[in-house]
């Protein structure tokens, strides 16, 4: 497997697994072409430094995975930096292969050499089999998740 920045032409593949899920299904515009918020959305992700939209490729350049890294610089724990792990996501037909552990390996190790002192993700709740996921990775329910949509 392959992990490496993703590129313009790869955001409707990313899309297209945002979208390919119960939940995802909801919320994305998956079409062809893409619509033009998402490609704004990767041009804002990829200026950022602080922020990694990462695919994963198999063996023949086939996007079968994503992930976006974020680095959150704050104050509290002595000006320490925070990684955020989102949309998560393993194209259907790869899914229960390990293809998953091996993305948060990297993501762990990639926040590691970034000096992050935590890394941390949200979960719907509706997702029971993804928080059993990361549970089984060592992941901590620490604190009670709040949000305000608009």
């Amino acid at each position: 497997m392959n992990f490496r920045k993703a590129v313009e032409k790869d955001v409707s593949f990313i899309v297209e697994m945002l979208a390919d899920d119960e939940l995802g299904s909801r919320r994305e515009n998956y079409q062809i072409p893409i619509p033009l918020r998402y490609l704004e959305a990767f041009r804002n992700i990829n200026a950022d430094h602080n922020q990694e939209l990462i695919v994963v490729e198999d063996a023949n350049n086939v996007i079968i995975g994503t992930l976006q890294l974020s680095f959150i610089q704050y104050l509290t724990y002595q000006g320490g930096v925070r990684a955020q792990i989102e949309g998560v996501r393993i194209r259907k037909d790869k899914r229960g292969c390990g293809i998953g552990k091996r993305m948060f390996e990297w993501a762990i190790s990639r926040a590691k050499e970034r000096n992050a002192h935590v890394i941390q993700l949200t979960s719907d709740k509706q997702r029971p089999m993804a928080i059993q996921f990361y549970e089984d990775l060592g992941f901590k329910a620490t604190h009670e998740g709040m949000k305000l949509h608009f």
